[in-house]
């Protein structure tokens, strides 16, 4: 018994030795592995293949995408592992247009860059100058455009203060179907209130209306003129009911040269 034994164990020391062996080159191939990953990824950081080669700008309409990238501080010359997405998302929101931003890297070389801007919901006339007025009632006095804009309420004799931000707040809770039928908003106070407001349309129409209850009754616009002749332009007045006005040529050109003069 006890010979066996000792045959037995003299057997198994060449195996021992085998699989030491094994567990030895196992370990030099990984470390031999590790080593030249690291040679390469440093290799890699330091050479030209480490720089952006695309930037991607989605969610823009307002900024262009060559703006956003030279805010932005990135450009090919840049090295992808020295890019800070925090110190570049600062970057963009310094911009008096973007609401959020967002930096993303998408290896090997890529960043994609995603904005959100404020929206302009409309402009103010100033100096015969138009400047945007954006969701949150700052208004924008380095984008002036001299030309009437498009799509987009007017506001005359509005200033900077509550009485504005009340405005722009009104404006953003109509529907866009109701916002873009509107021309032109005259701010045109009186002794009993000092939130009154005088609208033109791009229908004809005019409306009088009070800052307290405006997009509220505003919401009601399309079903208001659907109950009016087309061919019969006056005022509604959305003050206190809702009622309708209709004028005469002369009772018109009196009355849009009055909200014209008003403030």
């Amino acid at each position: 018994m006890e010979k066996s034994k000792i045959v037995a164990l003299e057997d198994r020391i060449p195996k021992l030795k085998e699989q030491r062996k094994r567990k030895a080159n196992r370990r030099l191939i990984f470390l031999l592995s590790l080593f030249f990953a690291i040679i390469l990824v440093v290799a890699y950081a330091q050479s030209p293949l480490s720089h952006v080669k695309n930037i991607v700008v989605k969610g823009n309409k307002i900024y262009s995408s060559t703006e956003l990238i030279s805010q932005s501080g990135i450009s090919t010359n840049t090295n992808i592992w020295k890019v800070k997405t925090e110190d570049v998302t600062s970057h963009l929101k310094s911009l008096s247009e973007i609401k959020k931003a967002s930096v993303n890297i998408k290896w090997p070389n890529t960043i994609i860059i995603q904005v959100q801007e404020h929206k302009r919901v409309a402009y103010l006339q100033t100096d015969n100058a138009y400047y945007p007025v954006l969701e949150n009632g700052k208004i924008l006095k380095d984008r002036k455009i001299a030309e009437l804009p498009a799509n987009s309420p007017i506001l005359f004799d509005f200033k900077d203060g509550p009485v504005l931000n009340d405005m722009v707040t009104g404006l953003e809770n109509l529907p866009d179907e109701i916002l873009n039928s509107i021309s032109e908003i005259h701010y045109s106070p009186t002794k009993t209130d000092q939130n009154h407001i005088i609208l033109f349309m791009n229908d004809g129409f005019e409306v009088s209306a009070t800052l307290r209850s405006f997009s509220e009754k505003m919401a009601n616009y399309p079903s208001i003129i659907s109950q009016l002749d087309p061919s019969k332009k006056g005022m509604i007045d959305l003050e206190v009911g809702s009622f309708f006005k209709a004028f005469d040529q002369q009772g018109e050109d009196k009355t849009v040269e009055k909200a014209k003069s008003a403030g």
